[in-house]
């Protein structure tokens, strides 16, 4: 059963998102991040902007096969087939996404605005009523974000 886990109380998400997908990729993770357009584009404007040392390969599910078989990280409106399946899910969108099961690991990263911590609540209870066991991570606690 996929592992479900949100990370709550990330100040800037896209911040914390570009931090956890360096730590998901530094340890052999394969990634899907799913989120909406606007969001995609932040985001992967973000990773090509850090420092050469933290740079996190990536791509779009629209380039080529060859180059999606060889980002860690692939970037999506949805979770799509890709061509080598990834194992973990990082979700930065307002809805649970559809396919979420097909992973081991799903991560939804939560900021502090209230209307983001809504959306989240209701995620959560729909992982929770499919019978999912879900790991809370207070990034307020740990000083992260």
């Amino acid at each position: 059963m996929t592992d479900v886990a949100f990370h709550f109380g990330a100040p800037n998400k896209l911040n914390y998102a570009c931090r956890l997908l360096r730590k998901a990729v530094g340890s052999g993770a394969k990634v899907l991040v799913v989120a909406d357009a606007a969001v995609l584009h932040r985001l992967d404007s973000d990773l090509w902007a850090t420092s050469p040392t933290d740079f996190v390969a990536h791509c779009w599910n629209t380039a080529d096969i060859l180059m999606q078989q060889r980002s860690p990280v692939v970037l999506a409106n949805q979770v799509v087939q890709v061509p080598v399946q990834p194992n973990v899910l990082v979700n930065l969108a307002d809805e649970m996404p559809d396919g979420f099961e097909k992973f081991e690991r799903v991560i939804e990263v939560v900021g502090t605005d209230g209307a983001d911590r809504d959306l989240a609540r209701v995620r959560w209870r729909q992982y929770a009523e499919r019978g999912y066991k879900i790991l809370r991570h207070d990034l307020t606690l740990r000083g992260a974000g």
